[in-house]
């Protein structure tokens, strides 16, 4: 169970450039995958479409994923020095460009491993320091973060949906948006539930023990 604070908010008048999209925005992201995945990562393949891919030495979208992954903020001034700091820290990685046309320019898939756990995540800077999170580990989801939401990856078994939105509706909790997606029928499938109000840890504790429930990440707004 993984919790995260703030790694989607808009950017404020204080960052390290030179730009939001490319450099802010993707320090969110590099942020995020590293929270999702719950801790830093030990190697990191970084896929990176369209004008990331084009200028991204030059709009140090580099440094700023690396930083995002070591769980820097979109101001910290060691930016700049993300890869040496990596490198210090054990991190393995590399940068693919990749030429596959992609809905929005600028995109970025991140796989992230250990040698036990591997990750992945797709995650695209719409602007203005503006992120959103469009695929887990291979689930298709839309997670902006502007609101508070839960990820719960769960057992394809009849019911599992309905012991989650039980438990809400009992602590007087409203969903704002649900999406359920599954990779195939009976197997694993991904609830993102976005929320009026930030869940307290007692009705986490609830909702992890439910039933077929597998996993349950926070995002808190």
């Amino acid at each position: 169970m993984v919790k995260f604070n703030s790694v989607f908010d808009i950017i404020g008048p204080v960052m390290v450039g030179p730009s939001s999209s490319h450099t802010a925005g993707a320090v969110k992201i590099g942020n995020a995958a590293r929270h999702l995945y719950g801790k830093t990562p030990e190697k990191a393949t970084i896929h990176l479409y369209g004008s990331f891919a084009k200028t991204y030495k030059g709009h140090g979208t580099d440094l700023a994923l690396i930083a995002g992954l070591l769980g820097f903020d979109t101001n910290d001034q060691r930016i700049p020095d993300a890869i040496s700091e990596a490198k210090k820290a054990g991190m393995i990685f590399h940068f693919i460009e990749e030429h596959t046309a992609t809905e929005h320019p600028n995109t970025v898939r991140i796989t992230l491993g250990d040698g036990q756990q591997q990750f992945e995540l797709v995650g695209v800077s719409i602007g203005g320091g503006k992120i959103e999170i469009i695929e887990l580990n291979g689930f298709e989801l839309h997670l902006s973060g502007n609101y508070p939401a839960i990820l719960i990856m769960h057992n394809d078994r009849f019911g599992a949906i309905a012991s989650v939105t039980k438990i809400l509706a009992k602590n007087e909790i409203n969903i704002g948006r649900m999406e359920v997606n599954r990779k195939d029928v009976g197997k694993e499938a991904l609830m993102t539930i976005e929320l009026d109000q930030n869940i307290e840890s007692d009705v986490e504790q609830e909702l992890q023990l439910a039933k077929h429930i597998l996993k349950i990440v926070k995002v808190v707004n």
